[in-house]
């Protein structure tokens, strides 16, 4: 997991090709369908690009939605995810047009039975949610944003000057919030970032942890947090860090400053990591490789071994 994070960029590197690409075009608007890790470079995607028509379904089946004018791209890093395939096999039924990336298994068997077409990324041993910079470059392959690609590989390179610096801040971080419940908020602008520090939380360092997005919370789930003596062994396990971006909304700036102040008020520490880049691809990716340290760190700190994900692997026997 050390190694991955620290190489993330490396990932970057990779250029997919589109396999039977014959039967693949240009579409005016897309559907990723994915689970877990698989369907993060959408939502890294509907960050950056968020004027582009990419829509996210996870779940079984297709959303309930007119597939004029659409394509679907079915995303799974094993290959093997369940409601994945289902979601590939309907698409398939329906004739609407489809690709799949992966690097192997079941999706790919179907793939190359059938003549349609994919991408394969390539073999290794990178936890899902680790995988996006080889799932990202693969995403926009399939979309064919050529300027995209090349502006992914730009900020690789700007990233590579600062592995040093998102390592020893995600070590410092990780120092902050042990024995504590990170919970995580920003505004719909770094959804995407809010989800990843929640998830990397949760699976690499195996602990609860829980994200929201400004101004919603503010009329409703800091509510939750306004103590008395009653319900204060509930909460006082939290700690908050507020994801902050000078180029947000300027009131919505102003709503993370003040529940800044609400939330200390009531004495809980809050944690405020700004993300910064030349370019918004290069904020996000940052963001995401600072979740990745902190993560691994605080992994470390309990003891826990930060790749894994047994319990997940128990429901999926269990399913």
């Amino acid at each position: 997991m050390k190694e991955d994070i620290y190489n993330f960029c490396n990932q970057i590197s990779f250029s997919p090709e589109i396999e039977n690409k014959e039967r693949w075009g240009s579409y005016k608007k897309y559907v990723l369908c994915g689970m877990g890790g698989s369907h993060l470079q959408g939502n890294i995607f509907n960050s950056v690009f968020s004027d582009f028509p990419l829509f996210l379904h996870s779940d079984y089946g297709l959303p309930n939605i007119s597939f004029d004018d659409k394509a679907i791209i079915v995303a799974s890093y094993s290959g093997n995810t369940k409601e994945t395939i289902d979601s590939y096999e309907n698409a398939i039924a329906k004739n609407i047009p489809v690709i799949a990336i992966s690097k192997g298994g079941n999706l790919l068997k179907i793939a190359k039975e059938k003549s349609l077409p994919y991408i394969k990324i390539p073999q290794n041993n990178v936890q899902p949610r680790m995988g996006i910079g080889y799932s990202l470059k693969s995403l926009l392959k399939a979309i064919n944003l050529k300027e995209a690609i090349k502006e992914t590989e730009k900020t690789a390179n700007n990233l590579e000057k600062r592995r040093e610096e998102l390592r020893e801040k995600g070590e410092k971080i990780a120092s902050l919030i042990e024995n504590k419940v990170p919970v995580i908020y920003g505004t719909q602008r770094n959804y995407a970032l809010c989800l990843i520090w929640k998830i990397n939380f949760n699976e690499t360092s195996k602990i609860p942890s829980f994200h929201n997005i400004v101004p919603e919370m503010n009329h409703n789930e800091m509510t939750g947090f306004d103590i008395a003596p009653s319900t204060k062994h509930l909460s006082e396990k939290m700690i908050f860090i507020n994801v902050k971006d000078e180029d947000d909304f300027p009131m919505n700036k102003k709503r993370m400053d003040v529940l800044k102040k609400v939330l200390e008020k009531r004495d809980f520490q809050v944690l405020e990591i700004e993300i910064k880049g030349t370019s918004r691809m290069e904020k996000v990716l940052s963001g995401f490789i600072l979740s990745a340290w902190s993560a691994y760190y605080l992994a470390q700190g309990y003891g826990v071994d930060p790749e894994g994900v047994p319990m997940v692997e128990e429901f999926k026997k269990m399913i």
